[in-house]
């Protein structure tokens, strides 16, 4: 890795340094590096985050849609909907627990014929069951309204589960977790090469 005057002043020692010693280097400083860092670090384990911008969260992290999904769609049985259904649950917690900005803004999935009504509306409710999506709920167009007036619908399926995060807030809070725990965070660091492990 190359190291940028910036990222190797963040903690008033040599990046270069850092990488020598530590144990696991983390690329990248978005939401996903920064939760990987911090859940190796609670471990443990002497973590290095290295990312090549001059600020935390500034790649796809930061144009994210900051949607908390369900887990609707994925096949069930996969290794993403099992995770994304735990991982909804879990970052609630998460956010709530680290006063992380978040919306339990629940989502309408809407059909708008009779078609969809009696067909593809129940084919993801089954789906999203198999995927232990929990509270579900099949609403008339009446009661769809009541929710959000300016919809046009025969029926909805309600995901109560689904919301929004704030990412760059969450991306703060991961790397305070890390921070605590040892993990150091080298800004404007680039990852030039790599040699396979001996």
């Amino acid at each position: 890795a190359q190291s940028g005057r910036r990222g190797g002043e963040r903690y008033g020692r040599s990046a270069s340094v850092e990488m020598e010693r530590a144990q696991t280097l983390v690329v990248g400083a978005g939401v996903v590096g920064l939760a990987m860092a911090a859940a190796l670090a609670r471990r443990g384990r002497d973590v290095l985050v290295v990312e090549k911008a001059h600020a935390i969260c500034t790649g796809v992290s930061s144009r994210s849609s900051e949607v908390l999904h369900a887990g609707l769609y994925y096949p069930p049985g996969s290794r993403k909907a099992r995770l994304c259904v735990r991982g909804n649950q879990l970052l609630y917690v998460y956010c709530a627990s680290r006063g992380v900005g978040y919306a339990r803004t629940g989502k309408l999935l809407v059909a708008t014929s009779e078609a969809q009504l009696s067909s593809s509306l129940p084919a993801l409710q089954q789906r999203a069951e198999a995927n232990c999506v929990q509270g579900l709920r099949v609403l008339s167009r009446a009661d769809a309204r009541a929710i959000e007036p300016a919809i046009e619908c025969v029926g909805a399926l309600l995901s109560p589960s689904s919301g929004i995060v704030d990412s760059h807030g969450l991306a703060l809070a991961l790397l305070g977790d890390a921070e605590a725990h040892g993990a150091t965070l080298a800004l404007g660091t680039e990852v030039i090469g790599a040699d396979p492990w001996p």
